[in-house]
């Protein structure tokens, strides 16, 4: 894959001295879905701004499709579809005329196709006519999707696209995330559910502290990462774990009615085989086993507390 966003030694530091990125390198490839996460304050937020030309970095450089975010803003600029956190948009405006005037915006002529196109795509149509003022708020988050669609730009950023928006519309937002990609449109998202990241992107980035902590495809990142748990549900109640088995560190969990051994999933040898002979010494019996490995958010939450 081609990058259509690359990102040089990208630094941001505010006049009163806060550092909100440290040299960030990234390179994001045309067509996929990637998501951003990180806890509040991490730098998300700057970053996407940094990449749109809204906040104008301190060092570093930042290309879109070979234009740079700086020199050639129009040009790169074009190119983008931004959805911002916060709900800014014209309260006493219809929906459609929110859309247009955008279009517009960008140079693009009348297109009251491509307008239904993207209002249908986002369960729009219906409320094409109604004043935004008397939407709700999972309804202008929509019609704020819808803004950044308009130009039909070649890239979207999406700043926490479904913060208050229930779980339904949620799922439907999804789909019409997946459909972009599969019509060329690169897709940035930053978020705070980790099932979403997990859901919907190609790869993952973890940014912490104004720095990338790490940028992995996501089934890689979970596998290389992740960490399998082996639990055995035990047939009598264990008070205690027998000596013999201390070496293989044991939880017993849910009032001594299960046994959980985690191991790494990048180790030849797990120790499974030789765990379950000597349980069987030990004379544990078992009903039944199963694997788990690493939810996303587990890994994350990790990888946090350790920088």
């Amino acid at each position: 894959m081609s990058a259509i966003i690359s990102i040089k030694n990208l630094s941001k530091t505010y006049e009163g001295g806060f550092q909100a990125l440290k040299d960030i390198n990234l390179d994001i490839n045309k067509g996929e879905i990637i998501a951003l996460l990180g806890p509040n304050g991490a730098g998300k937020t700057t970053l996407i701004s940094a990449i749109c030309g809204i906040v104008t970095s301190t060092e570093g450089s930042i290309t879109v499709a070979g234009y740079d975010i700086q020199k050639d803003y129009r040009q790169a600029r074009s190119m983008i579809g931004l959805v911002p956190q916060e709900l800014t948009i014209e309260t006493f405006e219809t929906v459609n005329n929110v859309l247009e005037f955008s279009r517009g915006l960008f140079g693009k002529k009348k297109d009251p196709a491509q307008i239904e196109k993207v209002l249908k795509s986002l369960s729009l149509w219906d409320k094409k006519d109604n004043r935004l003022m008397t939407l709700s708020g999972g309804m202008k988050r929509r019609v704020l999707i819808g803004k950044a669609l308009a130009h039909e730009p070649d890239i979207l950023f999406l700043d926490e696209p479904t913060a208050g928006v229930d779980v339904e519309l949620r799922k439907e937002m999804w789909n019409t995330i997946r459909e972009l990609k599969e019509s060329g449109v690169t897709v940035i998202l930053t978020t705070h559910y980790i099932e979403e990241a997990e859901e919907m992107a190609d790869r993952i980035g973890v940014i912490n502290h104004g720095q990338i902590i790490l940028v992995d495809d996501k089934k890689s990142l979970i596998q290389k990462m992740g960490e399998k748990n082996l639990k055995l549900y035990l047939c009598e109640k264990l008070s205690r774990i027998p000596a013999s088995l201390s070496a293989y560190k044991l939880q017993l969990e849910n009032d001594g009615m299960e046994l959980k051994y985690s191991y790494d999933v990048q180790q030849e040898d797990t120790g499974i085989t030789a765990l379950l002979d000597d349980i069987e010494a030990a004379n544990i019996h078992y009903r039944d086993l199963e694997t788990k490995q690493s939810s996303l958010e587990e890994i994350f939450v990790n990888l946090v507390k350790k920088q």
